[in-house]
């Protein structure tokens, strides 16, 4: 048995992490916070959105912020985690700014975007109206 785990936590796009000297990792689904130490039964969860933290054999703790995901232990000494968004993260108080920078983006783009949909709609109003009044001139 291995004592340290090795973990591979990856975006449909990239690779967040690739660790090969982990002693321990925490994360949450549904049920609750739980603990994989080298060893763990071979197990399959479904992560809630949450932070991961994880200790490297030089105790060094690194985190990081998942959306969801899908945890898989196996072999007692990998896991695999599959999520759809994550920021990694050294310190939990550098990864909080991350994610509000990331969320204040979001919502930044999805208002430009709701703006941009209204002036369309109001452009493609305009474009009927002149079509179904052609006689009618526009003050």
């Amino acid at each position: 048995m291995s004592s340290t785990l090795h973990l591979t936590l990856s975006t449909p796009a990239s690779i967040l992490a690739d660790a090969e000297a982990i002693v321990s990792l925490r994360a949450e689904d549904e049920s609750g916070s739980f603990g994989i130490l080298p060893g763990h039964a071979d197990f399959l969860t479904v992560l809630t959105p949450s932070v991961l933290r994880w200790r490297d054999a030089e105790n060094v703790e690194r985190f990081c912020a998942v959306e969801e995901g899908v945890l898989r232990v196996s072999e007692g000494c990998r896991v695999n985690i599959a999520c759809r968004n994550g920021v990694l993260g050294d310190s939990l108080a550098a990864l909080e700014a991350q994610i509000d920078a990331a969320h204040a983006s979001q919502i930044d783009i999805a208002r430009n975007a709701r703006v941009e949909q209204t002036r369309l709609h109001a452009q493609a109003v305009r474009q009927l109206l002149h079509y179904l009044r052609p006689n009618r001139s526009d003050a």
